[in-house]
């Protein structure tokens, strides 16, 4: 069987259909290939399933430390297969909304495997069986990402396992080690560890969280170890032994040789990109030295007219990235002058408390020259957090000192993924801390933490003490 397209989309996760329907509104013939399901890994075993989970979680740990307030709750038990039902029904309610979507704006769907076969063509292995090739104009590569494997952590779906294996336990472990203290890792150590397990976590590099602002680390080191939960860094894993039903990780500290016993044992050491089942070089498709596909700020490839989005193209791997430089491509397919030319990208990570962030880092800040400011704003003064028995954490903006410009914002506590949205406005817009300090914020919210740090950053805070210069 043939088919014909204007546009070829490999991949229906947070980046490809989003560029499918985009291009479809604009007026192509737009053909989506996925191999698995709608809203991609994000929908079904990434993103939504995982903040299910510790939705949950947060909620059963603030019954049970509610008694503070007056509020005693007796027989508070979890029942793990409710929840995980309910978590399932969660994704399959965003995924058919994904399908009406796309059915919606007349965006064939095809369940298969795609390769291309030449600059304008694939062929399509069909989910059913069989195979048909598809004819395009233009293409958008949207085919994602999946767990790195390391030496010795093989896993086999049970005891040693990826993220989407430890969002499906049959029930909550006793006991779990996780390989990786990066987001993935953590926000699965905290959800479990507000069910009760005894999580114990494994980092090659000397913070957990590399990456993130080295004070926004720390402090969540703190906080990991108020949740119980034990975390080894500069330690390095060197097998995982299955016995049973139990698994045995052995790793280093300083050279010193250590082993932990537990029900599972997660491998969270990062992604790596879909490219090699692609058929790129069929098209003439370069792939970057570490392995992801080149793009300049159209989405352009080495082919023109093929377009690569998403984890495909490197860091960062976040669903919301992705979907932004579907929408790029689809516009530049379309005549539309689109560019990615993002101020920032910020990031999320939905640990307990949550971590975000916008723009460069302190350090990040130091490096490029800057001379750098700080504006802080602590949790612990808000009121509405007071209220909400969420006082962990802080708001903590970077600037340049001669222009006042907002380089960079970084929050640790309530609320912290809705709160960075003004963060990522205020970089795209240039803004100064006065710009924030002078923005009025309702009261009481935890908003009122953006403003709060920008007075601090001005060196006038109202309600937190004047630091020394």
């Amino acid at each position: 069987m043939n088919r014909e397209a204007d546009v070829l989309v490999i991949g229906a996760g947070p980046g490809g259909y989003p560029a499918a329907i985009r291009a479809s509104q604009l007026g192509k013939k737009v053909v989506v290939v996925e191999k698995e399901y709608l809203g991609g890994v994000c929908n079904h075993v990434g993103c939504i399933p995982s903040k299910a989970l510790i939705s949950a979680s947060k909620l059963y740990r603030k019954i049970h430390e509610a008694g503070e307030i007056g509020i005693t709750a007796s027989g508070v038990k979890l029942d793990w297969t409710k929840l995980q039902a309910w978590k399932k029904g969660v994704v399959k309610r965003l995924s058919d909304g994904v399908g009406n979507l796309l059915k919606g704006n007349k965006v064939d769907v095809v369940w298969g495997t795609a390769r291309l076969t030449g600059p304008n063509s694939a062929e399509v292995k069909l989910r059913d069986g069989g195979s048909e090739t598809i004819r395009f104009k233009d293409c958008i590569l949207a085919a994602g990402s999946a767990p790195i494997e390391i030496p010795g952590f093989k896993p086999d779906g049970k005891r040693i396992v990826t993220s989407t294996e430890a969002l499906e336990f049959p029930e909550v472990p006793k006991r779990l080690v996780i390989i990786g203290a990066g987001a993935i890792g953590l926000e699965i150590a905290c959800f479990y560890a507000n069910f009760g397990t005894k999580v114990t976590v494994v980092e090659l590099m000397p913070q957990v969280l590399p990456g993130v602002d080295t004070e926004v680390a720390r402090y969540m080191e703190r906080a990991l170890r108020k949740r119980g939960i034990e975390y080894h860094l500069e330690a390095k894993a060197k097998s995982a032994t299955v016995s049973g039903a139990q698994v045995k990780v052995a790793f280093e500290v300083g050279g010193k040789p250590q082993e932990v016993e537990a029900d599972h044992c997660l491998v969270a050491v990062g992604r790596r990109a879909l490219t090699q089942a692609l058929g790129l070089d069929a098209a003439g498709v370069k792939l970057h030295a570490k392995g992801w596909v080149e793009v300049n700020n159209k989405m352009q490839t080495s082919v023109p007219h093929v377009y690569a989005i998403g984890d495909l193209v490197g860091a960062p791997q976040l669903a919301h990235k992705a979907s932004k430089e579907g929408l790029v491509a689809a516009e530049v397919i379309c005549g539309r002058p689109a560019l990615r030319d993002f101020a920032t990208v910020p990031g999320v990570i939905f640990t307990d408390p949550e971590i975000a962030s916008a723009g460069l880092t302190e350090d990040e800040a130091k490096k490029a020259g800057h001379d750098v400011g700080v504006g802080k704003f602590p949790f612990a003064a808000s009121g509405r957090a007071i209220t909400a028995l969420e006082t962990d954490g802080f708001t903590k903006i970077v600037f340049d000192k001669k222009t006042h410009l907002v380089l960079g914002v970084h929050i640790i506590g309530p609320e912290a993924s809705d709160l960075i949205s003004e963060a990522s406005l205020a970089l795209e817009m240039g803004a100064t801390v006065e710009d924030l300090a002078w923005t009025v914020h309702p009261h009481p919210t935890l908003g009122e933490a953006m403003a709060e740090a920008a007075e601090d950053a001005e060196g006038f805070p109202v309600h937190t003490m004047k630091r020394a210069a």
